[in-house]
């Protein structure tokens, strides 16, 4: 087997990591696209009267199905293959945000953005990453998907606060029409470089010498999921990672994505500032979930999430803190909580991994990540309809710091066997 087909001793540079690349980019632009309402939710209130409880709704069904249709995308992935599938959702992501600024009533919002950019985006979240790891690397698994995973964070580090700006100095509608000009540019990209499988090149997965054809997908597309899910309920480690997800994303995207540029907004800080502390939030998670992929690969992965969810928790009972206090008590906020934004990603994906084999690893995953929407919909909406009853954010925030504390108390009791780390 000559040097380049391994992949790991080539002087020329693997393609994986072209793969990778486009998938960074990917599920960057699909991050910051997915993180767009929480800067929609004040003009929209002024432009449309919708209330903030009706735009949280929309929200939190988007989020659900972000989250729902990560299992059955990690069968599409496989039957169809990365390319096909990331082009298809790239382009109804493209018809549904054109569409956007000619809506005018709740429940084309609810459709246009809870129902159709769920999906598309949802196609294109963590399971991909996933299965791109999966199917390119024997080696370093774990910093790929810590790689990919922070992309998510970054998509809002270089989103939000453009958007921002864009939104206060011309209006919301120019900022989807940026959006779908990125989303254009991608399609263009996946089109020409993107590959499905090592195979495809006639070279080797990274760390492998056996040039092998991919695993053809048997069963159905819809049904397998299920099954599999049916199979992993009757196992402990998955019911504790897919709790433990359910609190991490009630505690992130579901609240502080969704809530924090509004609640901001209560204290009369300005929507570009609050953006910046999401971006800021994004560059210090880039970090920090790009570490705990390079951790995953050398610690006890059980360990990794007590400590991530406990220090989580700990910000969060210090934000509403922060937020009476001022700008250097929220930049602190924001350093300490964006280290562990989605930094519990990679530890998850290994103890599943490890739990359940790399065959079945997308699927079981896909539905952890389920778990994790399921509890960022719920947090999203009753975020927004505890600050209509209130008029304060405080009992939401101080929520989920508790939470977050248990659930690393939940991390720990995950079977040894499942979080010896792997390379």
């Amino acid at each position: 087997m000559n040097q380049m087909q391994t992949g790991t001793r080539s002087t020329k540079l693997f393609y994986g990591w072209v793969v990778v690349l486009i998938t960074f980019v990917t599920l960057l632009v699909a991050a910051g696209i997915r993180a767009m309402p929480s800067i929609l939710m004040l003009p929209f209130e002024k432009e449309f009267g919708w209330s903030r409880g009706g735009i949280s709704g929309v929200i939190s069904v988007g989020i659900f199905l972000y989250g729902l249709v990560g299992p059955f995308s990690a069968a599409l992935l496989a039957k169809f293959g990365i390319r096909r599938i990331m082009l298809v959702s790239l382009i109804v992501l493209a018809i549904s945000l054109s569409i956007t600024p000619l809506m005018t009533h709740l429940w084309q919002f609810q459709i246009l953005w809870g129902v159709v950019a769920g999906l598309g985006t949802g196609m294109m979240a963590n399971v991909l990453g996933v299965t791109v790891s999966n199917l390119w690397f024997v080696k370093r698994k774990g910093l790929v998907v810590g790689m990919l995973t922070a992309s998510a964070a970054t998509g809002q580090l270089l989103f939000l606060p453009l958007l921002a700006k864009i939104i206060v100095d011309i209006g919301w509608r120019y900022a989807i029409y940026t959006s779908v000009a990125a989303i254009l540019v991608l399609v263009v990209v996946v089109a020409i470089w993107m590959r499905n499988h090592p195979y495809d090149l006639g070279i080797a997965a990274y760390g492998s010498d056996e040039v092998a054809k991919p695993d053809v997908f048997k069963g159905n597309i819809f049904i397998t999921p299920i099954q599999t899910l049916f199979s992993a309920l009757k196992n402990k480690t998955f019911l504790l990672l897919a709790g433990t997800f359910f609190f991490c994303g009630f505690s992130t995207n579901g609240l502080i994505g969704t809530h924090l540029i509004p609640a901001c907004g209560d204290y009369g800080i300005p929507e570009i500032m609050a953006a910046g502390l999401l971006a800021m939030m994004g560059l210090f998670d880039l970090i920090g979930t790009t570490l705990s992929g390079w951790l995953s690969d050398r610690f006890d992965n059980r360990w990794l999430l007590f400590w991530y969810y406990s220090l989580r928790g700990l910000s969060l009972l210090f934000l509403p803190f922060a937020l009476e206090s001022g700008p250097t008590s929220l930049i602190i906020f924001s350093v300490f909580y964006g280290l562990d934004w989605i930094a519990t990603v990679p530890p998850t994906v290994k103890l599943a991994s490890k739990e359940f084999g790399r065959e079945k690893a997308g699927m079981i995953f896909g539905w952890v990540v389920v778990a994790h929407q399921v509890g960022a919909s719920v947090a999203a909406y009753s975020g927004g309809v505890v600050r209509e009853w209130l008029g304060s954010y405080t009992l939401p925030f101080l929520s989920a710091g508790l939470i977050c504390l248990i659930a690393a108390l939940m991390a720990i009791r995950i079977a040894r066997k499942s979080a010896t780390a792997a390379a």
